[in-house]
């Protein structure tokens, strides 16, 4: 399937063959087993952040909700199992009438998280819980890689305005994505309009280096700019000489021009001569933006330069250098039996190394000193201690396969903000370290 294909497929009401093939056979051999019934609780959770990570951002919560309410089998996908000889008539039969009938609750899209948090907690029976396993995965894994590597970009730039604009650096619908966890994690805005149209996302973009290159000089390729979008456009300077642009520009737009772009050399020393230039041309309000294969790093060292805004594609959308996660779904609990008040019984992996889990259907709660600065993540499995009443992290988003907590994009975006601004102050540094507050169990 080509991508043109793969896209109209994602249109379509559906994200049930978004899985591995080992999800059905599981169903398959537990349909014939008599427990694929059996009362199931499933949690996605992470046993480390990446490497010098400091704290995990939540994204994806949004689009994990409509992957739930959209998994089902159509008459198509039933066919091609049965062609393909996936799994049996019975399992076939079950799957034709699949929908997630059990509950889900979570940590809100935009929190933060660390090593052992149950970012995700999914219950009901075995079979409809485990056919879940893949796409939320899929999702949760990638969208909060990217929000992590766009907070920690947003931390770096300090207030200043962040724009994505990494779509030509991934997968098309994966860019979809990466800008949408971007806004998530502090990003402003997007060049990807399919990211607007969906998300309502505020958009932005102008001119590239083939429109000045279009032109038989620099001078009309600015002027023709400005005709169209305005004297508040954004002129790129850099395809030849930046002072003689950056002159040609503030005489063409006059000092309303909006903006000038920088996308090559030593930004920083670029950006101090730009805005000197400028402000001798009586341009004081127009803003410089700059690009040019930026990360956190970079637009840290650009804390003293006279930048307004900066642009980030390639680094953003691959999670600057953390693409993934690590985020696994494990199941914790299940009943005894299929009856339907039989208790739940903890289970966990016990596999030698880092690989094992804690077992037990699980709560989070975040304490904090008396600044209210967060100081542990308590991870428990029975009540709730008094002391940590009010303060539980996990709300529910899924009541008998109904969706509960839908809200705008800006909320998650929000919540990130109060959030971050509830860890310690070490969290913001860039320097490589452990999470900024450790893993409790209670």
């Amino acid at each position: 399937m080509n991508s043109a294909d793969l896209g109209r497929r994602v249109g379509v009401p559906s994200t049930a063959l978004f899985t591995d093939q080992y999800e059905l056979t599981m169903v398959q051999a537990a349909l014939k087993a008599g427990t694929a019934s059996r009362r199931s609780v499933f949690e996605a959770f992470t046993r480390r952040l990446p490497e010098g990570r400091r704290y995990g951002v939540v994204a994806g919560t949004g689009r994990v909700l409509d992957a739930v309410e959209n998994f089902h089998f159509d008459d198509e996908m039933i066919g091609f199992l049965r062609q393909q000889r996936i799994v049996d008539e019975p399992t076939l039969q079950w799957l034709a009438d699949y929908r997630f009938s059990g509950d889900i609750w979570g940590y809100p899209e935009g929190e933060v998280y660390f090593p052992g948090s149950p970012v995700l907690r999914v219950e009901g029976s075995f079979a409809e819980c485990v056919l879940l396993e893949t796409v939320i995965l899929s999702i949760l894994n990638h969208d909060s890689a990217i929000a992590a590597a766009a907070s920690r970009m947003s931390a770096a730039a300090g207030g200043r305005r962040l724009i994505e604009m990494g779509a030509r650096r991934t997968h098309e619908l994966s860019a979809v994505a990466s800008a949408r966890a971007a806004y998530v994690g502090g990003f402003d805005a997007t060049s990807d309009l399919a990211a607007g149209f969906r998300y309502r996302i505020p958009t932005v973009g102008t001119s590239a280096h083939a429109f000045t290159l279009l032109h038989d000089t620099e001078r009309d390729a600015f002027r023709a700019q400005v005709d169209s979008l305005g004297r508040g456009t954004t002129l790129l300077v850099d395809t030849y000489d930046v002072a003689e642009a950056v002159r040609a520009a503030v005489e063409i737009a006059g000092p309303e021009l909006g903006a000038v772009r920088i996308d090559s050399g030593d930004l920083l020393l670029v950006a101090h001569r730009v805005r000197q230039q400028l402000d001798e041309l009586g341009a004081t309000g127009t803003k410089i933006v700059v690009t040019s294969d930026l990360d956190e790093y970079a637009i840290a060292s650009l804390a003293a330069a006279p930048v307004d805004a900066y642009g980030v594609g390639t680094q953003l959308v691959t999670g600057s250098g953390h693409p993934t996660c690590s985020m696994v779904y494990k199941l914790v609990a299940r009943a005894g039996s299929a009856e339907p008040d039989a208790r739940l019984v903890p289970v966990a992996k016990k596999s030698l190394g880092a690989k094992a889990s804690k077992g037990g259907r699980k709560w989070a709660a975040r304490r904090v000193d008396e600044h209210g600065v967060a100081e542990a993540e308590v991870v428990g499995t029975g009540a709730v201690p008094e002391e940590l009443a009010g303060r539980e992290l996990l709300v529910e988003l899924v009541r008998g396969g109904e969706v509960m907590a839908r809200e705008p994009l800006e909320a998650a975006r929000e919540r990130h903000v109060a959030a971050r601004a509830g860890l310690p102050l070490s969290a913001m540094q860039l320097s490589r370290g452990e999470p900024v507050i450790g893993t409790e169990y209670a």
